[in-house]
This record gives C-alpha cells, sequence and structure tokens, in this order.
C-alpha cells in the first residue's frame, strides 16, 4: 500500500521524511518512524486511511482560520495583520485588559502593545500576539566564571546555596560578571542514583538538595550522593517540623506560586510513598486530575506543605544569592543553565501531560561517535501543544530561571530550529520542524522583562540560518575554543581577532576535557579504560592530540593556563567565561559523555572552598588577566 498521506501528513506538520546527518550522509526515515513521531504529536497515522484522515482534518482546520496560529510584533508598536475574512476582535492583553474592533476592507488593525504574550480571537478563531523586542540588547564586554555548584563544599558535604552566595561575593569583588552553574533544576530526592542536571524531575521548580542543612557533610574527594541526599532531605525535614507552616511570607508565596507549585508539590509527595517515577505508579495515581490524588492530597497535607515549603526557602536563598550579585555589582550574576528536556517520568510531565510528546525522547542523528545516534532519555514539548497553549510552557520554564539569573544558558537551542525524535522501540529518529521564530520571541519577551543576556548553545550539526536568526534576536551564541578552528584550511586554530562579537567564549564545557586533561589526553584515558575504544585506537587518538595541542600552543604563544585565559580576553567576544577547573590546574572533567556511572559524573569536588575561591592566587591571577584585555 502507498504511503502518500502518511508522507503529505508528515511534511504538512513539520516531521522530517530525510535529512543529511553530521557526517552529510542521507538519511530516510521508514514509515514506522514517521508514524511514531506523529503518533508522539498527538496525531493519528497508524494506518494509510487513518494518516489521510487526520491530514483532510488538519487541512480543514487551516483552511477555516482566518489568521495563522501566531504572530510576532514589536512591543511598543501597532500591529497590521491581514485575516481571511473580516468581522469583530477581541484582544485579551497578558495583564488580562480587553480590547475590541472591527476588521474591515481585509486589514485588522491593533494598536501599539505592551511586551507579552496576548490573545487575539476573530471569527471564533484564536491567535498568539508576540510582542517582543526587535533585538536583546548586547552586553558590555566582560567575564565570568563557571563552576559546579555541587563540588562548592570544600572536604566534605555537598555545595549549597550558601555557598553559592560566598563565590559570588569573592568573584564579584575582583571583576567577574557573572558565576555560571550547570542546570538547579528539581530533581529525584528519593533517588539518590539519579543526580545528573541535565535529566531533571521539573525546569520551572529548583534542586532542594542545595538548601544550606547544618549537618556533617560525607568527606572525600568526590560526593557520595547515596549518604549525602537522604540526610539533607531528613535534615529538611527536620526544619520543616520546627518551622511555622502558616508564616505569612511562604503563605504569600504559595499563593503567589499557585496550581503549578500545588501540582509539583503533590507529585513529590506521592513520589515520597510510592516511588519516584510516575510511570511505576498505580494508574489511579498517574494523573494529577484524578480523584484519587485530590484525595490523597487532602489527607497528606502536611506532606505536600512540606515540598512546597521546601522549595520556597530554595527559592529565598536564590533571591540573596542575586541580591549578593547586585549589591556586589555584577553586570549580569548568576548564569544559569536551561536543560534542553525533562524526565519522561518526572514531575513536570506529570503535571502538564498535554505538553509533552510522549513514546519519544530527544537525542542526536547519527555521527562519527554514535553510529546509530544518541537517545537522551528526555521528553520534548509538543510543538502543537506550544501553539495551543500560546507558548506558555515555554515562558513558563524560561521565566522561573530569570527570577534569579541574569543570564540564562539554553542548552542545545538548536532544538528551537528543529529537535531530533527517538521514538521508543529501537526505531531510528528524525527531525520534528519548531516554530523558531516564535521562540525566539518569547525568549526576548522573557529575557526583555527582566534585562538578561541569552546564550544559545549552538555547537553541533547547525541549522542554516539558525546563527543568523539568533544574531537577529540579540542572542549570543557559543565558541569553544578547542573547536575554533579553519576547517576548510590548513586546520590551524583560529586567532582572537578572528572570533565574533555576538558569543560567549570559553576553552571548553562541562562536558568536554579541562584545559589539563585535554594536553594530557585524560579523556582518551578515559575511553580506552571503560573499554569505548581499543588500544591501538586510543594510540591514535592520543597521537592526534598532541598535535592539536601543539597547534593550539602556537596560537597562544604559551603552553599555561594564563595564556589561555589571555588568548579568550583577547577575542572580539562580549563574554568570556573561564572554568574553575582550568583556573585550578584540574586534569578531570565534571562529566564524560556516554557514560553514567562508569565514570564519577558530577561528583568531583574543588580542592578551593567557596569563600577562599576568588582569593586563591591562581584565581586572582586570571582576574588580572582578563582585566587587562579592557574586560
Amino acid at each position: 500500500m502507498s504511503d502518500e498521506a502518511l508522507y503529505e501528513l508528515a511534511r504538512a506538520v513539520g516531521v522530517f521524511i530525510d535529512y543529511s546527518d553530521q557526517m552529510g550522509v542521507h538519511r530516510v526515515a521508514p514509515p514506522e518512524t514517521l508514524r511514531a513521531v506523529l503518533g508522539a504529536m498527538g496525531l493519528a497515522a497508524g494506518h494509510e486511511g487513518e494518516a489521510r484522515d487526520t491530514l483532510d482534518r488538519l487541512r480543514a482546520a487551516e483552511a477555516a482560520r482566518p489568521l495563522p496560529d501566531w504572530v510576532i510584533g514589536e512591543a511598543g508598536e501597532p500591529v497590521t495583520l491581514r485575516p481571511a475574512r473580516g468581522g469583530p476582535w477581541a484582544l485579551r492583553l497578558e495583564d488580562g485588559h480587553e480590547l475590541e474592533g472591527q476588521a474591515e476592507d481585509g486589514m485588522l488593525h491593533l494598536p501599539p502593545l505592551p511586551l507579552g504574550r496576548h490573545r487575539l480571537t476573530l471569527g471564533g478563531h484564536g491567535t498568539t500576539i508576540l510582542s517582543a523586542p526587535a533585538r536583546l540588547p548586547l552586553p558590555p564586554r566582560g567575564w565570568g566564571v563557571t563552576l559546579p555548584l555541587y563540588g562548592l563544599a570544600e572536604g566534605a558535604g555537598l555545595g549549597d546555596y550558601a555557598d553559592l552566595a560566598a563565590v559570588v561575593a569573592g568573584l564579584a569583588r575582583i571583576g567577574a560578571g557573572f558565576v555560571g552553574l550547570n542546570p538547579i533544576h528539581a530533581g529525584f530526592p528519593t533517588d539518590a542514583n539519579n543526580f545528573s542536571p541535565y535529566a531533571p524531575s521539573s525546569r520551572r521548580r529548583f534542586n532542594i538538595a542545595h538548601v544550606p542543612v547544618d549537618i556533617p557533610g560525607q568527606p572525600g574527594a568526590m560526593i557520595d550522593y547515596g549518604a549525602e541526599l537522604p540526610a539533607r532531605l531528613a535534615a529538611l525535614r527536620a526544619e520543616f517540623a520546627a518551622s511555622n507552616p502558616d508564616a505569612p511570607d511562604f503563605a504569600a508565596f504559595r499563593r503567589a506560586s499557585g496550581a503549578g507549585l500545588a501540582r509539583f508539590a503533590t507529585h513529590q509527595a506521592l513520589s515520597d510513598r510510592l516511588g519516584p517515577y510516575w510511570c511505576h505508579w498505580p494508574d489511579a495515581y498517574r494523573s494529577p486530575d484524578s480523584a484519587v490524588v485530590a484525595e490523597f492530597a487532602a489527607a497528606h497535607a502536611g506532606e505536600v506543605t512540606f515540598h512546597a515549603w521546601a522549595q520556597w526557602r530554595a527559592e529565598a536563598h536564590l533571591a540573596e544569592v542575586r541580591r549578593v550579585a547586585e549589591a556586589g555589582g555584577m553586570a549580569q550574576g548568576l548564569y544559569l543553565d536551561l536543560a534542553v528536556g525533562v524526565n519522561p517520568a518526572g514531575a513536570e510531565t506529570w503535571a502538564a501531560p498535554d505538553q509533552f510528546a510522549r513514546g519519544v525522547s530527544l537525542g542526536a542523528p547519527p555521527d562519527a561517535f554514535a553510529a546509530d545516534g544518541q537517545t537522551w532519555g528526555l521528553a520534548p514539548f509538543n510543538p502543537r501543544a506550544l501553539l495551543a497553549q500560546g507558548f506558555a510552557p515555554l515562558a513558563e520554564t524560561l521565566a522561573a530561571q530569570l527570577r534569579f539569573a541574569g543570564m540564562l544558558r539554553i542548552d542545545h537551542i538548536l532544538g528551537f530550529e528543529r529537535a531530533f525524535w527517538v521514538p521508543e522501540g529501537g526505531l531510528p529518529g528524525t527531525y520534528v520542524a519548531m516554530p523558531r521564530d516564535a521562540l525566539m520571541a518569547v525568549a526576548r519577551i522573557e529575557a526583555a522583562r527582566v534585562g538578561a543576556v541569552i546564550v544559545g548553545e549552538d555547537l553541533g550539526n547547525i541549522p542554516e540560518g539558525l546563527r543568523a536568526a539568533m544574531d537577529a534576536s540579540g542572542l549570543l551564541g557559543c565558541r569553544v575554543a578547542m573547536f575554533e578552528r579553519d576547517w576548510h584550511g590548513d586546520g590551524h586554530f583560529l586567532p582572537p581577532e578572528a572570533y565574533p562579537d555576538t558569543v560567549l567564549a570559553s576553552f571548553s564545557t562541562h562536558d568536554l576535557p579541562t584545559w589539563a586533561g585535554w594536553c594530557a589526553a585524560r579523556d582518551i584515558d578515559w575511553h580506552q579504560q571503560l573499554g569505548h575504544i581499543d588500544g591501538h585506537a586510543a594510540e591514535g587518538a592520543r597521537a592526534g592530540r598532541a598535535h592539536e595541542v601543539q597547534l593550539f600552543r602556537d596560537a597562544l604563544g604559551g603552553g599555561e593556563a594564563d595564556a589561555l585565559h589571555a588568548f579568550l580576553g583577547r577575542t572580539p567576544a562580549r563574554l568570556v567565561a573561564v572554568q574553575a577547573e582550568d583556573v585550578l590546574g584540574l586534569d578531570e572533567q565534571a562529566n564524560l559523555p556516554g557514560t553514567v556511572h562508569e565514570h564519577p559524573n558530577w561528583r568531583r569536588r574543588l580542592p578551593v572552598g567557596a569563600a577562599a575561591l576568588a582569593a586563591d592566587p591562581r584565581m586572582r591571577r586570571t582576574a588580572e588577566i582578563l582585566s587587562s584585555t579592557a574586560r
């Protein structure tokens, strides 16, 4: 049987029939993949007749619409539209105010609109008006430090938000404009083995493991999450038991946070009883709207209140960190990181199941290191749900971080253009187009509300036009020096003056070797030790690395970290991020991609504590070097 309707439906909703991977290999998505991806979007296409029916319904609905799904306007400017038909219109502004008018002679005129997401209706159909600044202002030249929050507790324990405040205060005094962290999203407190910051339970809530508590931490060079997390959670519960749950500030926080916090806290309380992952719960508890869940929340109000209180504590400490950064004169303050997706069995997918695609995972297409591609185990936003909900899911996710961050990194911003979905069951994946311009407009809106900088991680198989769109929006890109080479010429590393200015420049990232580790090929050592490559391949990789290191040292004019930081400082990049691990000369990286527990990911402590980091001679020398480059 022909799959003509299946292919037409896929194209109509932005599912890629074929694509080229990072190696330039042409890949064709099999029909089974297309059906699975369409099903994950909520579109029935199990057989050709069903695909045809779905396509016909979509086309009929589109033909009936007088306006597109979304419109971008410039904040403070009037908006003129050309609807397919006239009639009375109504506009509900984000703040609740309503305007009305009449579309006549093929034109619909809206007055200047304030910043925000507004809802326009005409003829029974609605569209979202994204009233955004045309472009975010670029930050002045500056520099900052990225560091592992978990590793700030010197010698024992787990780094916490009080440690973060101390390190922010110290680095502000020596001229740093920001302090960058891996994601601090809410995790899984009852699963001590799931502590990756990039596979969170919810991106709209915060990690309570970093709330300061008065307990003796477990000593050692590596963090023992199996001991730390239960002890910290028990200490928080004891503190809550001694607190006043009716305190006015806490009550105001719960009111302001509304139903979103209530659902999250209910999920966490259920997790304490039923296990961390809702997909393993009895069926009656898998829906947040079920009568059984409502009965549970009423019967266990104290446990629900505890989880709301723990979020209040986390946000209060983050607000204090923001205050310390502002008092220290930091240009951006906290530089937070937004993970690309969430665990499919976590709080966020339970609380808002209609916002996410089910039965697929985010991932990456095949490349030289992963012949079958990558599956990340993360649930993606469903683009159709984003449109239907006026992009509220993304806006709320960004806003949660920007309450405390003057700068936000969007992990894998390539997903704003197209996201790679991998169906469950071993089927190959394919790309799904995303409403890029609308998503960038939402990012501009949320950043403009608080005067924040947005950085997009634009690394990997970059879609054509993405970087130009980022630049047009005032979103900074990333330039990782170990990759910045003349790939179309002699392969030498680019000189500092060749870097663009609309970027954040660094040597490495949390997923890559440190400077010392790169020079010593420690990542290659690990891959050989773990059996990812054999001895012959490792020998060849080390030889290639030695050549790369020499080329880079030639570009630096030296082989020490100081020369590296001076090189970064001389680039035109608006912002430079130096890693604490590089400043301190550490040779082990935070995370080794392709591993979970085989490598001590997210467990290594810094050898210098939070209060002492800024005073360390190596950090002070780095600050002087960067300041000498007019940063």
